[in-house]
């Protein structure tokens, strides 16, 4: 098992099997910021088969002072689910960013996913609200440094 940088082009089966139920082609996964200077991609990796994904971009939230990423398309494969991968990942960034003098990272949480990131330290720091075709988030922050 280990924590890996990986391509942009690397997270999207992964996001799209699991963010999107597969229903779009592997480009509609893209985010705008995937290649931005500065953002970087982490897989976790089981007999070097990719099982789980998290994408970072430098972004701010609001009026947050301090230097910022967002957190977003973090998944993990189904069989893979409940054995801390996850979490592993998250660790991993915070540490890393840690490093680069990051102060926060935040990330719109979709409610189901909420518990997973109170165990690994964010918090809810907004009212519910509604992603189109997605569903229902919270804004949520963890700091860093």
């Amino acid at each position: 098992m280990m924590i890996k940088f990986i391509s942009a082009d690397d997270v999207l089966p992964i996001r799209n099997e699991v963010l999107r139920e597969g229903e779009l082609t592997l480009d509609e996964c893209r985010f705008q910021n995937d290649d931005q200077e500065g953002a970087f991609h982490l897989g976790f990796f089981v007999d070097e088969e990719l099982v789980s994904v998290a994408s970072f971009h430098p972004q701010g939230y609001k009026d947050f002072k301090g230097r910022a990423y967002q957190l977003r398309g973090m998944a993990t494969l189904e069989n893979y689910r409940g054995k801390g991968y996850g979490n592993m990942l998250v660790n991993f960034a915070i540490t890393y960013l840690r490093g680069q003098q990051v102060n926060y990272m935040w990330c719109n949480a979709r409610k189901k996913a909420v518990p997973f990131y109170l165990s690994v330290g964010f918090e809810v720091i907004s009212p519910e609200f509604n992603i189109s075709g997605i569903g229902p988030h919270h804004v949520m922050y963890v700091k860093i440094t």
